[in-house]
């Protein structure tokens, strides 16, 4: 009961901003609440006028009476639905900013072990079923809380012999909602679950729909996602027979309770001790409660669905990762010398395989250094290490002398560039792909990096221009166009370090050369780290490193190592398929 009562607060408070609105929308519902509670003393008091007195003009005021009544309750709903509505509409945008914010801040190792499908599923289904809670649902509740509480005082009122008998059913109510209301907070949970696998399974087969193309299975992904969903139905279906049971159950009690007050009601009308209009205005507000009893247990259960949510989109909020995005010491500038000293890691998802041993490697400012090895060899690990996506297990690295550790990340990554083997573009212009990593740079700066990154002809070429829009990760553009705005984007940041992830492997010889004479130009007078298998983009680098097995087995120029024996040796003969001299 603490953990609930924790967590409804902490639901609630979502919506303290919207203060002042939910306090206007409050009055509004009180003041429907109350036409409601007046409703059916009116219409006691004409069936009364109607049976013992047989006033026209009373009926005829009485009438009138209810008119006004029902357009005061009518403006009093418009604006209750209105405002508490507009408040929810807030609340979800503001927690998905919260809910995204805190999700973009989050380490890599986190999105190492959390699919993508179950990240947008709590964004888009979990917050909106808190939308509901803190709001629409709230502004129900109090509704029909206002309605129960004001009937039954009205009830007792009139007559408390027959009010005693009216609420001898809500016991059975309450214990069916206690019930309902733990089965059905479990079965929410289980369902969301189920929704989020089925989000991960889409999202999973539409991002590589060029793989399931090739390799013809549409029909083994529409069976996937269709388990998934059936799963998601299963429990779904689960939790719509506890409501059904519930509701029937609950219907049950709340009919009987009428039948009592007709039985008892008439026997007292015959015995004199009650009018007509006084069984008629007592009777509606039986109904009026029974009704109102039934909303809130089914709105207990929204709540019990609200809290399986919040533990989840709670979770997220609450989750701080272990590598901050930011905090330390600024990077104003950096001359680029880099040193890796008894670098051991391991990945945080796989804490049971090391993936480097106690590499160490400097590299002075300007220089070009190449890192080779066979695929697990550690390469692209040193690559991510350098961009700060972990901190190593042990030993450290150093930019000028100073300790990643002590800098801000985000000030680091600024000095920092990448190129990839499949750069990732974002689903906007060519423009705005190129500007990524400097937002404030001008068409002209634009046009001048896609220049030197020898992209400016073909984009020319495109009736759009550099406004061109280059579809969801980069699809509608060749590989060598994609490389090549990658590479315009990292000139235009103008980082000091720059690092080459194979950045020129899928590419055919006419690309390679046009891509290989920007990464020349983007390299000139960069700390450059180049992690590639093709033998044009080693021979022009400064030093060889290479790595396997997460160790630094050779070092030296391609020269000294070609000529010796070794792995790059084997590594090189592997690949042209001859000796060599």
């Amino acid at each position: 009961m603490a953990e609930r009562s924790v967590s409804l607060r902490r639901i609630f408070t979502l919506a303290r901003p919207e203060v002042p609105l939910l306090t206007a929308a409050t009055v509004a519902l009180f003041v429907g609440s109350g036409m409601t509670l007046v409703f059916p003393r009116l219409v006691g008091g004409l069936v009364d006028t109607v049976t013992t007195q047989g006033d026209l003009d009373g009926v005829n005021r009485t009438a009138l009476l209810l008119v006004g009544l029902f357009f005061l309750q009518a403006v009093a709903g418009l604006l209750r639905a209105w405002w508490f509505t507009v408040a929810g509409e807030r609340v979800v945008a503001r927690l998905r900013k919260e809910l995204y914010a805190a999700v973009v801040r989050q380490e890599m190792a986190f999105f190492d072990e959390t699919r993508t499908g179950e990240l947008t599923n709590r964004l888009a289904s979990d917050t909106a079923v808190l939308q509901n809670t803190v709001t629409v649902n709230l502004s129900m509740a109090l509704r029909f809380g206002t309605a129960v509480l004001g009937g039954v005082g009205m009830l007792l009122w009139m007559s408390p012999t027959l009010t005693a008998v009216t609420l001898a059913v809500v016991p059975i109510v309450a214990v069916g909602a206690s019930v309902y209301g733990r089965m059905i907070r479990k079965l929410s949970s289980a369902v969301q679950d189920a929704l989020a696998r089925a989000s991960e399974v889409a999202e999973e087969t539409l991002s590589g729909v060029r793989t399931v193309r090739a390799f013809a299975r549409e029909g083994a992904e529409i069976d996937r996602y269709g388990e998934a969903v059936d799963h998601s139905y299963e429990l779904a279906a689960k939790r719509a027979f506890a409501y059904g049971a519930f509701q029937g159950v609950a219907g049950f009690a709340g009919y009987g309770a009428i039948a009592l007050v007709l039985w008892f009601g008439a026997r007292l009308v015959v015995a004199g001790t009650m009018t007509m209009g006084e069984l008629t205005s007592f009777l509606l507000y039986t109904l009026t409660v029974a009704f109102s009893l039934g909303a809130l247990a089914g709105l207990y259960g929204d709540f019990m669905r609200a809290f399986g949510a919040s533990e989840r989109v709670f979770e997220l909020l609450d989750q701080h990762p272990g590598l901050e995005a930011t905090g330390g010491a600024d990077v104003p500038s950096t001359e680029g010398r880099l040193a890796l000293e008894g670098l051991t890691f391991h990945y945080p998802s796989r804490p049971d395989v090391p993936v480097l041993s106690e590499v160490d490697l400097s590299l002075t400012p300007g220089e070009v250094v190449a890192l080779v090895g066979p695929s697990g060899a550690g390469k692209s690990t040193i690559a991510s290490l350098l961009l700060r996506y972990y901190d190593p297990d042990a030993g450290r690295i150093t930019l000028d002398g100073r300790p990643f550790t002590d800098l801000d990340p985000t000030a680091l990554r600024r000095h920092v560039g990448i190129v990839s083997q499949e750069p990732i573009l974002f689903a906007t212009s060519i423009a705005e792909n190129i500007r990524y990593g400097r937002p404030d740079a001008t068409d002209d700066e634009v046009r001048q990096a896609a220049r030197a990154a020898n992209a400016e002809a073909f984009i020319d070429a495109f009736p759009d221009g550099f406004a061109t829009l280059v579809g969801e990760r980069g699809v509608r553009l060749s590989g060598g166009q994609k490389q090549r705005v990658a590479i315009a984007r990292a000139l235009l940041k103008d980082p000091a370090i720059l690092i080459l992830d194979e950045a020129t492997s899928a590419l055919d010889a006419e690309n390679e050369h046009l891509v290989q004479e920007a990464l020349e130009r983007l390299m000139a007078g960069r700390t450059t780290v180049v992690i590639a298998h093709r033998l044009s983009t080693i021979q022009g680098a400064d030093r060889v490193v290479v790595l396997d097995h997460g160790r630094v087995v050779q070092t030296g120029t391609h020269g000294e190592l070609v000529g010796g024996d070794g792995l790059y040796r084997r590594l090189v003969q592997r690949q042209f398929g001859l000796e060599v001299a």
